[in-house]
């Protein structure tokens, strides 16, 4: 199996589009990982904020992106274009990086925040449908394995150098949000002068209307919605990001240090997201999805009840290879499931069923942290998990999934 899960992986069958957009993804999540791997705990000892607060901030920003993941998918199938749509959402991605240094109080946060998560918003769908309308249908799960893992590569390199430069700074927490511009800006420049948009049926009969659009929705089918409701499940159960690092401090990890939880977490998935993408091209996409979940519950029961820091990190490293094991096949999924000439509606509509559920979520993770213990938000994650995997072996496992047996 080995030998043919490498056959399969040779970079130079992946194209060139796939390539560039997977480095402009991990510019950019150097930037955002510089910023967010400290903005927890910089709102808490430097501004003063709760859990609640910052649950709080994390849902109104993951609606903001919500909000504008949809309207930029069917955008994109409405001119017949991608490209330029990604370029604007990378574009806001850039222009919010400046709020974090400059801010003094909550507003320029959930500012920052705001403008931050519209970028993302506006070129998610676009950008995934543009990987889907590159990619060779054999090899879609290694298209969108790759990407995520450049992107992850990223995720652990900027909490690396937010390390660093804390460490060599003092603790300058403005210094990391300002250097977080540099990589950002690379990224646009990067992304304008490299990508060439595929030729697609989509391009060739030029825009779409409003109704004819509205009239082809209904071709997204059973499959799509099946996959649809198995991953708004999922994602009740994967809060933000916040909750694990605000935890590493739960267990005595210094805050100087707390940015390499993340190194740890997006190294692991990193490594995994594209071997596990090529494997699913080859043996399919659904057990390994099956996998991933139970992955994550054993990782929030470890955190919640393993001693010290060594447990922390066990459970780190297992979250790590959930995401690495699952967000690569769930865009995978989806791009199984819609048709060319709407495949942006179709990540549009995937971001925003996740979008809500994420926001859910992060709030339940807030008002559990405050009212019953750091411990009992993860033993939530892990019940459900747990009814995640029993409604998608109930729903998903009996339908009728092309590519994901």
């Amino acid at each position: 199996m080995f030998s043919q899960i490498s056959l399969l992986a040779r970079p130079g069958q992946i194209p060139a589009t796939i390539w560039i957009l997977g480095f402009v993804s991990l510019l950019m999540d150097v930037s955002s990982e510089m910023v967010q791997t400290l903005l927890p705990l910089y709102m808490v000892s430097g501004l003063g904020l709760s859990a609640v607060t910052i649950g709080l901030i994390e849902a109104i920003a993951i609606a903001t992106a919500t909000a504008t993941k949809l309207c930029a998918g069917v955008f994109s199938d409405l001119i017949g274009s991608r490209k330029w749509l990604v370029v604007v959402g990378y574009g806001f991605g850039a222009l919010a990086k400046p709020f974090f240094p400059l801010a003094e109080g909550l507003g320029a946060i959930v500012a920052g925040r705001f403008v931050d998560r519209v970028g993302k918003g506006i070129r998610s769908a676009p950008r995934d449908a543009l990987i889907a309308d590159a990619a060779p249908a054999d090899k879609r799960g290694a298209c969108f394995g790759l990407r995520k893992s450049l992107d992850t590569v990223g995720g652990f390199v900027g909490p690396l150098i937010a390390v660093l430069v804390m460490m060599a700074s003092g603790g300058d927490f403005r210094l990391v949000f300002w250097l977080a511009v540099i990589p950002a800006v690379l990224a646009v420049a990067m992304l304008v002068a490299g990508i060439r948009e595929p030729e697609t049926a989509q391009g060739r009969d030029g825009r779409q209307t409003i109704i004819g659009l509205l009239r082809r929705s209904g071709d997204l089918g059973r499959g799509f919605w099946l996959v649809m409701a198995a991953a708004a499940i999922l994602m009740l159960a994967r809060f933000s990001e916040a909750f694990l690092l605000l935890q590493a401090g739960a267990v005595g990890i210094a805050a100087s240090y707390v940015p390499l939880v993340l190194v740890l977490m997006h190294l692991v998935y990193g490594l995994c997201a594209y071997p596990v993408g090529v494997m699913s091209d080859r043996i399919g996409r659904r057990g390994l999805l099956v996998g991933s979940i139970a992955v994550l519950a054993v990782a929030d029961l470890v955190i919640a009840f393993a001693p010290g820091i060594a447990g922390y990190v066990i459970g780190i490293g297992l979250w790590g290879l959930h995401m690495g094991m699952s967000q690569g096949l769930i865009a995978t999924l989806v791009a199984d499931h819609s048709q060319e000439r709407l495949r942006g509606t179709a990540f549009g509509v995937f971001n925003l069923v996740c979008g809500v559920a994420l926001m859910l979520g992060n709030v339940m993770a807030g008002l559990i942290w405050e009212q019953f213990g750091t411990y009992m938000t993860f033993v939530a994650g892990a019940v459900a998990c747990v009814m995640a995997l029993i409604l998608f072996g109930v729903v998903v496992m009996r339908g009728h999934t092309p590519g994901a047996r």
